[in-house]
């Protein structure tokens, strides 16, 4: 079992299922899921698919804290004092290391931390992203405002030279006066602007403001089951909508299957298309749309034979679902990392037999987790 001196000092409570076996927390992540999918006719549970207990988070998000002369990355602690969460044991051994650094990076800067109780300081968050295949990272800095980025560019040199892993480094500027994460402008402080990662040798590029899996092990074995499934249904034309970076689109795709990508982050849809280009297929079609305003523009004489749908936590909602019924695919392929609202969605499509639900245990020692399920149309060929 993961011991963490943050949680057993009672700092940090983020992992609040930390003294529950990982065996034990499987278990009961699928109790619950049974549970929430009670009353829906599931042909097949599949085993849960699980990685490291340790060391396998690859984003860091540190709100700054204390002073400029000794500040602090973490997160502010139940009694509102600052909590350095550099030495977390979800981070691998040098990306804790690299937290550290900077830190230090922050003292050498003279940056002041923004402080929300006097709407005073500068830096806001420090985000940091490490590709597991290549140990190489993305380091953004949140800021108020402009006024700091010259203290950034002057230390940047010796950072850079310290810790050549990081490939890119952005400055996002977030002047609203609240905790909300980043704001519309990035500034890259690199001439590269991408970090490249990948899974089941399939390409894939984070860039600052697309969304990427935070658990390499466990993400590179949702895809890979995804693409398997859909591999089975020997489909010819897939839709991925929500569809981020492209992950699962991706590892679908062969000359065979024409695939297209929907996402409604323009960012991540440059991402998709770089990796369509890395792996040479031409019949993938990736667009910075709404995908559930994509999918009501269309008609029936358009859909293909598999929809695979990755929404964020609140779910594809009511009218993708009612869309999904009307044009009836052959199969929907769902990934959700709220099963609540999976359920939800579920008991709105209709026409659907529920084949397989899967989990995936992206977010260790909470109640959190990642569900794939495959759901096939009634009249369809087995």
């Amino acid at each position: 079992m993961l011991t963490c001196s943050y949680f057993s000092q009672g700092k940090c409570r983020s992992c609040n299922w930390l003294e529950q076996p990982v065996e034990q927390q499987l278990t009961n992540k699928s109790s619950q899921l049974a549970t929430l999918l009670e009353g829906l006719n599931v042909e097949q549970f599949l085993s849960p698919v699980s990685g490291h207990e340790s060391a396998f988070r690859n984003k860091a998000k540190m709100v700054v804290m204390g002073a400029a002369h000794e500040p602090v990355l973490g997160i502010v602690g139940p009694d509102g004092s600052p909590v350095s969460l550099c030495d977390c044991p979800l981070y691998p051994q040098d990306m804790q290391a690299l937290l550290h650094r900077l830190e230090k990076f922050v003292q050498q800067a003279g940056i002041p931390p923004y402080r929300i109780d006097k709407s005073k300081g500068e830096l806001k968050f420090i985000l940091l992203t490490r590709a597991q295949h290549s140990g190489e990272y993305l380091l953004r800095f949140v800021l108020r405002s402009h006024n700091a980025i010259e203290r950034i560019e002057r230390t940047l040199p010796q950072l850079l030279a310290d810790w050549p892993q990081i490939k890119v480094v952005s400055v996002n500027i977030q002047p609203v006066h609240m905790a909300r994460l980043e704001g519309d402008e990035e500034i890259f402080l690199t001439e590269a602007t991408r970090l490249e990662e990948v899974f089941n040798g399939v390409p894939l590029f984070i860039r600052p403001k697309s969304f990427f899996q935070t658990n390499p092990v466990v993400a590179a074995g949702l895809y890979r089951t995804a693409r398997d499934w859909v591999a089975e249904l020997k489909p010819s034309r897939v839709w991925d909508l929500f569809c981020g970076v492209g992950g699962f689109g991706l590892h679908c795709a062969s000359k065979e299957v024409d695939v297209t990508g929907i996402e409604i982050e323009a960012e991540a849809i440059a991402c998709a298309k770089l990796s369509a280009e890395a792996l040479g297929l031409d019949n993938l079609s990736f667009s910075a749309l709404d995908s559930t305003g994509f999918a009501q523009g269309l008609d029936a004489t358009e859909v293909p034979d598999v929809i695979i749908v990755n929404p964020p936590r609140r779910g594809i909602g009511e009218l993708l679902c009612q869309s999904l019924s009307a044009f009836a695919p052959r199969a929907i392929v769902y990934s959700s990392c709220n099963p609540v609202t999976l359920a939800k969605d579920l008991k709105q499509i209709e026409g659907y037999e529920i084949k397989r639900v899967q989990l995936f245990d992206m977010f260790p020692h909470t109640e959190h987790a990642e569900v794939l399920v495959l759901l096939l149309r009634r009249d369809s060929e087995r």
